[in-house]
């Protein structure tokens, strides 16, 4: 098999704004809100061909310490489907590369969870730590890790934390959520017009999305650079 005809990476996100980021020469980029949605849409992109898969974008902090922005390399998966290792030279290829050209983004590798419903307080984030360890969590890698499992294909994760452990979303960060991955906004507006104390933390949440969206920009072009956008 030629270069130009080996099958592509597929990265799997939960937002059209993380895919967008992701989007990379020889990657496939598949993203779904809904667990279902995202299923499919893998699925089919499997059956298509892959190399291996990344699950990449945002992530709710966990561990006390992790700062909106700081990246985590996952070592292993614990979720709904027990817990599942990364593929370890892979990932080491990936922290290698992202402390090689990240200077000032923490880095860290250590397990990540998956669950099936958000987590939004600052005590569930407490229970899950306690409960698996994990530094961060998300809504998809269960899905990913499952899938490429499967199919016998390598999986990591690499996640920018966005909400960290001390902090509790407000109910109208998740208003506009749409099932495939897209943002509304009229719904975070009629949100906050019905609770209008929400407006700091949603502030403050939006200073921390930035400082996650400019380290995941930050290592995909790193990721790329290196060639670490790939399994072997």
């Amino acid at each position: 098999m030629t270069a130009s005809a080996a099958p592509p990476l597929v990265i799997v996100t939960g937002m059209a704004f993380e895919a967008r980021i992701a989007r990379a020469p020889g990657v496939e980029v598949v993203y779904a809100a809904r667990a279902d949605r995202l299923e499919r849409a893998l699925a089919q992109a499997l059956a298509r061909g892959a190399s291996g898969v990344m699950s990449f974008g945002t992530a709710g902090g966990l561990a006390p310490d992790l700062m909106p922005g700081a990246l985590v390399i996952a070592d292993a998966i614990d979720g709904p489907f027990g817990r599942v290792s990364t593929d370890i030279a892979w990932s080491e290829r990936i922290v290698s590369a992202l402390r090689a050209s990240l200077q000032g983004v923490r880095i860290e590798r250590g397990p990540s969870a998956a669950v099936a419903a958000p987590v939004v307080t600052r005590q569930q984030k407490e229970a899950l730590h306690r409960a698996t360890g994990a530094l961060a969590v998300d809504m998809e890698s269960h899905i990913a890790a499952a899938q490429a499992s499967a199919k016998g294909l390598p999986f990591v994760l690499c996640r920018a934390v966005v909400d960290p452990a001390w902090r509790t979303l407000p109910s109208a960060a998740t208003a506009g959520l749409r099932e495939d991955g897209t943002t509304a906004l009229a719904p975070i507006l009629r949100e906050l017009a019905r609770a209008p104390a929400q407006l700091p933390a949603m502030i403050r949440l939006a200073l921390d999305a930035r400082a996650a969206r400019a380290s995941l920009v930050r290592a995909r072009a790193a990721l790329l650079s290196a060639g670490a956008l790939s399994a072997v």
